[in-house]
């Protein structure tokens, strides 16, 4: 439920503190700054999931030069997806990244955020930037980690390269999944996610 900016007597809680299971006073434009910043990062992820998934079906379509796979490629796809959707969607999303993303994305304000905050919305809510060190660090080296990865799975043989691109559609959708669903989750609630820090810098 959104509520409305009342007549300003009610007390708010610190930035940080609203991001920590506490009641977000939310309104209007904090809900739309919000919603750009969760759903911008489920942009991002829907782009890679479009450009991977044709190559992750690749093996089981009819196109002309496609070797169907073998008894133990299949059992290799399919502990791939299982694996992906464990470590990368449980784990990796769901547990950690995707309670943060939705957690920072409340923290925008439209009415004290800077410009840059709200513009690059999904950026933020992924911690890139105005994050305390450790958060920069780990969100910049997982960024550039996966771009390396990318590239070197692009270099693997068929049907290896198309069994990995088929376990990372796995975990991108799971991701994508958890942070929809603890986004709305959130603003229906009314309540950031239990127990996550937005790791904002100290003032």
């Amino acid at each position: 439920m959104v509520r409305g900016g009342g007549d300003g007597t009610a007390l708010r809680a610190s930035t940080s503190d609203e991001a920590v299971g506490k009641d977000l006073n939310l309104t209007t434009g904090k809900v739309l700054a919000s919603l750009w910043g969760s759903c911008g990062v489920v942009y991002i992820l829907a782009k890679a999931i479009k450009r991977v998934l044709p190559i992750a079906l690749e093996p089981f379509t009819k196109a002309e030069g496609v070797v169907p796979l073998t008894h133990v490629q299949l059992a290799a796809y399919i502990f791939t997806c299982l694996w992906f959707s464990y470590v990368e969607g449980y784990k990796g999303f769901q547990l950690k990244f995707s309670p943060l993303v939705v957690s920072r994305s409340f923290t925008l304000q439209p009415s004290s955020s800077p410009t840059h905050h709200l513009l690059l919305a999904p950026l933020y809510s992924m911690g890139l930037f105005h994050a305390t060190k450790k958060r920069m660090v780990v969100s910049w080296s997982v960024t550039i980690g996966v771009a390396v990865i990318v590239a070197a799975v692009k270099r693997m043989p068929y049907p290896w390269r198309n069994i990995v691109d088929a376990g990372v559609v796995c975990g991108l959708t799971w991701g994508s999944i958890s942070i929809l669903g603890g986004y709305i989750i959130s603003l229906v609630t009314g309540i950031a996610p239990i127990d996550v820090d937005p790791a904002l810098p100290e003032k």
